[in-house]
């Protein structure tokens, strides 16, 4: 039995040792440019969805400008994270064509105001009650994020959290302002 004992111990130790390993960098996300998926549908999905003030808005409010549309929920901690740095590439975009809009997946109008005060979240922000904008972008995994170039085109998606203040993510923004 001892034998047999010592190979499955230590097989069971690199076991454990990998899943160490994997579990300290799965706090990691990258930014780099594979995962920006270029949009091949000719054009974008219909968006048209309320303000957390009730207002109606649609895509065309922001033709002329870059705008990332990011899906998240309060109740997911990838998408909390992933705010802190599109914040960063709000300011490292300061004064250029660009805006951030995000729609929530789902939630009451009085829970995503609670958060969105107490984050204190200076985007805007639209609810997708129903989660028909949602199905209609195709978004399986939240955080997913779409960059929407001037023209009111889809120019690439993200699908998971990406640290949008990494150099990769600035540059591909970027290279849409130009």
């Amino acid at each position: 039995m001892t034998i047999v004992a010592a190979p499955v111990a230590a097989a069971l130790l690199f076991l454990g040792a990998l899943l160490c390993v994997s579990t300290m960098g799965a706090g990691i996300v990258r930014a780099d440019s594979t995962r920006f998926i270029p949009w091949k549908d000719a054009t974008a999905p219909p968006l048209a969805l309320n303000d957390l003030g009730g207002a109606p808005r649609t895509l065309g409010d922001y033709r002329g400008r870059i705008l990332l549309v990011n899906f998240w929920a309060t109740w997911c901690e990838p998408c909390r994270d992933e705010l802190a740095s599109i914040n960063k590439l709000q300011e490292k975009l300061a004064g250029k064509p660009f805006v951030v809009l995000l729609i929530n997946y789902g939630e009451a109008r009085a829970r995503v105001a609670d958060f969105v005060k107490r984050e204190s979240i200076a985007f805007p922000i639209l609810l997708d009650p129903n989660q028909d904008a949602s199905k209609t972008w195709r978004v399986r995994v939240l955080p997913s994020s779409f960059l929407v170039g001037p023209d009111g085109h889809v120019r690439y998606s993200v699908i998971g959290e990406i640290d949008w203040a990494q150099a990769d993510a600035v540059e591909i923004v970027q290279s849409l302002l130009r």
